[in-house]
C-alpha cells in the first residue's frame, strides 16, 4: 500500500454517507417549499392585482370663446388644456 492511500473504517464511511443522504433529502425538500412559496406569493400578487378597476374614460370639454378648458377629475386633480374646437376655429379663420 502506497503511503497517500489510507485505509477508511467501513463505519466511517457508512456514516459518512448517511450524513450525505440527509442532508441531499433535507436540500430537495427545502427546494420543493422554496418552489412552492414562489408560487404562492407570485398567486398572491396577481390575485391583489385583479382586485383594482383599471379604468379609463375619455372626457370631451367645450371651453367656449375662451379657448382654454379646465376640469376637475375623480381623483380632485384640476386639469387644464386647450378646446379642441378652439384651434379648429382659429384654423378656419
Amino acid at each position: 500500500m502506497d503511503d497517500k492511500e489510507q485505509m477508511v473504517p467501513y463505519i466511517l464511511y457508512e456514516s459518512e454517507m448517511m450524513r450525505v443522504e440527509r442532508r441531499h433529502r433535507r436540500n430537495f425538500w427545502l427546494t420543493i417549499v422554496l418552489v412552492f412559496a414562489l408560487l404562492v406569493s407570485n398567486l398572491a400578487w396577481l390575485w391583489a392585482w385583479t382586485q383594482y378597476d383599471y379604468s379609463s374614460e375619455e372626457i370631451t370639454v367645450d371651453a367656449g370663446d375662451r379657448g382654454i378648458a379646465s376640469y376637475i377629475g375623480r381623483d380632485g386633480d384640476i386639469n387644464y388644456g386647450e378646446d379642441s374646437s378652439e384651434t379648429k376655429d382659429a384654423d378656419a379663420h
